[in-house]
């Protein structure tokens, strides 16, 4: 980070700017994220009305326009919520100056690559910001605590998912040798692939064993995986309970120098940067 990020002032305009863009406890704060919000819905309906031909054929070139009003509009907010934090950098790389980044590039990344502009939707992860605008700030708790309890999930989701994976490996390799290509297993990626669909209970149906033994070893396959999907609710579930008793109350206020959220309620100084709240 430089050290002018670190010591740039913060102006009188410059908080004032930064009341209006990050906090919705005032009137023209919360004037400002609602407008947002509508800007981002009617934008991400014109995207999903262009990519159907026949309005296409027909409003093409209005809801064009309109896209790349939007981007534009984007693109100024996202430059002045930089200018109205302290280290613009590390808004930038937080989770939601990436959101605000990627909600305009791929408008202005059609202009190379056509067709890019259709990703223009991920300007919805944006509504993010109507849990702050609605004062949810509880709902900004059970968020952290999902969060929580998934990251310290992930060392044993990741032993479960590479079990299954043996898992169907073995399953698949059986099943080619029982069913063979007669029957329409013609490769042990194509069982492999029917192993994972039985597993999983999603049963496309578009591969079925034939023989008694294949039969006999799918329905041990499909007793195997309700068991399956058991197993990582239930590490989720024991995390989340012990997240949950570790909860705290969560602020809805933005830092004035990181534009970072999801403080404590009691906090005085930003758990991200340091700075006073």
């Amino acid at each position: 980070m430089s050290t002018s990020d670190q010591k740039r002032p913060h102006t009188p305009w410059r908080s004032r700017l930064h009341e209006i863009i990050f906090e919705s406890d005032t009137p023209a704060g919360k004037a400002f994220d609602i407008a947002l919000i509508g800007s981002i819905l009617v934008s991400v309906a014109v995207v999903m009305l262009e990519s159907m031909g026949r309005v296409r054929a027909v409003h093409g070139d209005l809801l064009h326009s309109i896209e790349w009003f939007f981007t534009i509009l984007f693109t100024l907010e996202y430059l002045l919520r930089l200018i109205s934090v302290r280290q613009p950098l590390r808004y930038a790389t937080s989770f939601l100056g990436l959101v605000d980044i990627l909600a305009i590039l791929p408008t202005y990344l059609s202009l190379l690559i056509p067709g890019t502009q259709y990703l223009f939707t991920i300007r919805i992860l944006r509504l993010l910001r109507i849990f702050r605008i609605l004062k949810l700030s509880e709902y900004l708790s059970e968020a952290s605590i999902i969060t929580s309890a998934l990251r310290a999930s992930q060392r044993k989701i990741s032993v479960f998912i590479l079990t299954v994976i043996t898992l169907v490996i073995i399953i698949g390799s059986i099943m080619y040798i029982i069913e063979g290509e007669e029957h329409g297993f013609d490769s042990i990626p194509t069982s492999i692939y029917w192993a994972i669909v039985t597993l999983t209970t999603v049963g496309y149906g578009d591969l079925s064993p034939q023989t008694p033994a294949g039969k006999a070893l799918a329905s041990l396959v499909m007793i195997i995986g309700y068991g399956v999907i058991a197993v990582p609710t239930g590490i989720v579930t024991v995390e989340i309970s012990q997240a949950a008793q570790k909860m705290r109350k969560v602020s809805a206020q933005s830092c004035p120098s990181c534009g970072s959220e999801g403080h404590d309620a009691d906090a005085v100084f930003c758990k991200y940067c340091g700075s006073h709240l």
